[in-house]
């Protein structure tokens, strides 16, 4: 049989010129496996940003050739039993992601460390012993996944200043035996994830690290009992209190510069960190008066608090989930709510990765019957009312989708597909969905796609529920939910700052009246939300004292 004829979905790709490539699933596994491997015209297709191969384990090998496709942005190759990775990768120069994991390789090619533009490596779930030294080339990685390999040491690099983009640093799972206090010299590092290593000790420099939010320690034994106990009960914030006290009692023990003027490093840097802190407590005053105010409600001062149970089912789809509730929004006046929804697609346009790394959805707490409960269902079985359509299982949706984007792609002449409807990728594979589901059983959320009609916010809407999902990280999801509030607390200053007419797009209710401005009006309040495990366990509530922490300088949080 011709290769054309065996891989129809090759040659479509050439006719069209397509820029996106997905091959998953049985199928596509029973022709690698027949072929020996994937077809060599494959290599051909150097229009392609995107391509994904994924869930074959008949798939040992990428040829060579992978060198020609020079315009990949992403490359997955995730699920299948890859012993190696070619070192001609290093050709890739405008590759931004690479997703090798749950492999069999056994080495990472030196070429990795000449992909420049890389932002995220994901080689967890494989059989590594080393990384490539030279990762300091890629000083744009933002986030590096080296989970359930056998590595047992850091290359010196890593700690290098030049990661000065490196927010998560995921190593869970190891031979790990040492952390060098070097660390602190990744200045943008967010998550910290080193548990069941060998680790022995936990460097005190650690806690200089100016914007970590998220560690875990677990499973190692340490030394130090009573850290061991801490890493494995308490929070980020108490761990780094502790790891700072450590250094300063060591730093008296070795009489100030006997460890060769690091002590005198260590005791310069708490004074810069000292220095910002006393500038943060004395605002001026005019700019005060100017700032935008959030009030943070505490979850034991409401007495009918949302919670969100978590099902453990949720781990291998989309595991991550924060939310809250945000009242003091003001939608009603001119173009407010929709300024709002601008505001969204934005966010899910850039920080969210175009939904890849996050999605958000909001909803009308009015409209919502609590509690609520984040699981899973087969896509036969997962029914919404998706906004803007009658109710159907995620199945006809998704089919109904695939449609409308060939459709709209046929009909605009373009090479890819665009809208919500490239998002439809993300779910490919997948034999269980993720969905926020209410006291009475009805779907109201399903991530990546879509929320339902019932639960959509309008200008009356007064109190606006909010939640984040990620397959990423939890704090991925706290990044995202902190940049929406401050995007919803810049919005609401400044309808309160300009006057717009109630109802004058024709959704008001009564006679048109002018929004009379006022410093109270633009004032957000955000309720606290706790999302537990189905035995009633805290996961995590938000907002936390280490959330919406960001320097803004006309940004008042109120605890």
């Amino acid at each position: 049989m011709d290769v054309m004829e065996e891989w129809p979905e090759i040659e479509k790709a050439a006719t069209e010129k397509r820029r996106e490539m997905v091959l998953q699933g049985p199928a596509v596994d029973k022709k690698v496996s027949s072929g020996r491997g994937l077809p060599s015209n494959i290599y051909s297709l150097t229009l392609l940003n995107y391509l994904e191969v994924s869930q074959c384990p008949s798939l040992t090998e990428i040829h060579e050739d992978i060198r020609h496709l020079t315009n990949l942005q992403s490359l997955i190759l995730c699920r299948n039993k890859l012993v190696s990775v070619p070192d001609t990768i290093g050709s890739l120069k405008s590759l931004k992601v690479l997703d090798v994991s749950v492999n069999n390789i056994t080495v990472l090619p030196e070429g990795v460390t000449q992909l420049r533009e890389l932002n995220t490596l994901n080689v967890s779930c494989n059989k590594l012993e080393v990384l490539p030294e030279g990762l300091s080339q890629c000083t744009k990685l933002s986030t590096i996944n080296i989970s359930k390999n056998h590595i047992r040491r850091f290359p010196a690099d890593l700690y290098s200043e030049r990661l000065d983009l490196l927010s998560s640093l995921v190593a869970s799972d190891n031979c790990i035996e040492e952390l060098s206090g070097d660390i602190h010299q990744l200045p943008a590092l967010k998550v910290l994830d080193l548990s069941n290593n060998k680790l022995s000790e936990i460097p005190s420099d650690l806690s200089d690290c100016p914007k970590l939010k998220e560690i875990n320690f677990k499973g190692n034994k340490l030394n130090d009992k009573r850290l061991e106990k801490m890493v494995n009960g308490c929070q980020t914030k108490s761990i780094l209190d502790y790891l700072r006290g450590k250094g300063r009692v060591r730093q008296g023990e070795d009489g100030g510069d006997a460890d060769g003027g690091r002590s005198a490093d260590k005791k310069k840097r708490q004074q810069q960190r000292k220095k910002k802190e006393k500038v943060a407590e004395e605002p001026d005053e005019v700019e005060e008066v100017n700032k935008m105010v959030v009030r943070v409600l505490h979850v034991s001062d409401a007495p009918t608090a949302l919670t969100v149970t978590v099902s453990s089912e949720v781990k291998d789809v989309r595991p991550y989930l924060v939310c809250c509730i945000v009242s003091g929004m003001n939608l009603k006046p001119g173009n407010a709510l929709k300024r709002f929804l601008m505001a969204q697609t934005k966010l899910h346009e850039d920080l969210c990765g175009k939904r890849t790394i996050a999605t958000i959805a909001t909803h009308d707490v009015q409209l919502l019957k609590g509690p609520l409960m984040y699981d899973v269902k087969p896509p036969t079985q997962l029914k919404i009312v998706p906004l803007g359509r009658k109710e159907m299982t995620a199945v006809e949706l998704i089919r109904h989708l695939h449609l409308e984007a060939e459709e709209l792609r046929k009909q605009k002449k373009r090479q890819n597909v665009t809208g919500l409807h490239k998002y439809l990728q993300l779910l490919q594979g997948k034999s269980l969905y993720p969905c926020l589901v209410d006291a009475e059983g009805h779907v109201i959320s399903f991530p990546p796609i879509t929320n339902s009609e019932k639960t959509k916010i309008k200008k009356t809407t007064k109190e606006l529920f909010l939640e984040v999902t990620s397959a990423t990280s939890l704090q991925t999801c706290k990044d995202v939910m902190d940049a929406l509030i401050v995007k919803m607390a810049e919005l609401n200053k400044f309808t309160a700052e300009h006057q717009e007419e109630v109802g004058s797009d024709g959704e008001g209710d009564g006679p048109l009246q002018p929004v009379v401005s006022s410093e109270a009006s633009s004032q957000l309040i955000v309720q606290q939300v706790r999302t537990v495990d189905q035995d009633g366990n805290l996961k995590v509530v938000y907002p936390s004292k280490t959330d919406l922490s960001k320097d803004i300088s006309n940004l008042s949080v109120i605890w």
